[in-house]
């Protein structure tokens, strides 16, 4: 018996549907906190684990798949929700004091590459826009709630649009991978 010598690389599934599905449920469980449904720190272990170490596995991934973009966004929020996390944690602990103004500034530097990010969807999907035109504007109210007192109820409704809009975005890419064709609609900006 023969073995046939093959030079093709295995190809590599697309990991932007964990990331998505990730980070939008991380999210909108971070915003059932900020509006006040929940006063524990299960969403921020969650985001630690799911929304942070996942979305850094799925950045990787996507390197080796080539994609510059998708390695920027996904290790970039991944390397986010471990940061947030571990902040929390610190603070809890009490190592470091709560400083609020540390917070807002973080989401304001947040919001400038979000919104550069944005540029990069254009030559995606309506959805991957949606994300991040709502994530933008998420940073923006938390640097609100932080820096000049907003109420984090705001942000909590918003956010909870923007995370839908990306756990709906990264079950399509799921879904529609498995069968092939678009089951669940993303909207082509490019045809």
């Amino acid at each position: 018996m023969a073995l046939i010598s093959t030079n093709e690389k295995p190809q590599l599934a697309n990991p932007g549907g964990l990331g998505l599905i990730a980070f939008g449920f991380c999210t909108m469980l971070l915003q059932i906190f900020n509006l006040g449904v929940i006063t524990n720190a299960v969403p921020l272990v969650f985001g630690f684990f799911w929304g942070g170490i996942a979305q850094v596995i799925v950045g990787v991934v996507e390197a080796k798949r080539g994609d510059t973009f998708g390695l920027a966004a996904f290790t970039s929020y991944g390397l986010f929700w471990m940061s947030l996390g571990g902040y929390f944690f610190f603070t809890w602990a009490g190592l470091i004091p709560v400083e609020a103004a540390g917070l807002g500034w973080m989401c304001i530097f947040f919001a400038i590459f979000t919104g550069m990010m944005t540029i990069g969807t254009f030559k995606l999907t309506y959805v991957h826009t949606t994300v991040f035109v709502t994530l933008t504007v998420l940073f923006i109210l938390l640097a609100g709630h932080f820096l000049g007192g907003w109420s984090p109820k705001i942000a909590g409704v918003e956010g909870m649009v923007c995370g839908a809009a990306a756990a709906y975005g990264g079950l399509a890419v799921a879904i529609n991978s498995k069968y092939s064709k678009p089951i669940l609609p993303l909207g082509n900006w490019v045809k």
